[in-house]
């Protein structure tokens, strides 16, 4: 799995109610030439990281279609995961740090 491009945005609670913050991120991928996404015309992952104190998390993730975003139905596997965690990880702190510096 390779990233290309990536958007992310902090998700505001408007209630109060979540603990933490929440950041919204689309990982554009590209795919080995014998993957199956690639067939499917997937375009990258959607996920929500959520850092809570010291600790950290990706929850809601799936594939998406390229143009339409729509869901596709495979899964991330455990390598994955920690390759979208550590991503996510490093990447937020640069929103923390473009929001701090406004």
């Amino acid at each position: 799995m390779n990233i290309t491009q990536y958007t992310v945005s902090e998700l505001k609670d408007p209630t109060g109610i979540l603990t933490g913050k929440r950041y919204e991120f689309h990982l554009f991928l590209e795919f080995d030439e014998e993957d199956e996404l690639l067939e499917e015309d997937a375009a990258g992952i959607r996920t929500i990281y959520v850092v809570d104190g010291e600790e950290d998390k990706i929850t809601g993730t799936y594939f998406f279609k390229k143009g339409t975003e729509q869901a596709l139905d495979f899964e991330l596997e455990e390598e994955e995961i920690q390759e979208v965690l550590a991503f996510c990880r490093e990447n937020a702190e640069k929103v923390e740090e473009t929001t701090n510096n406004q």
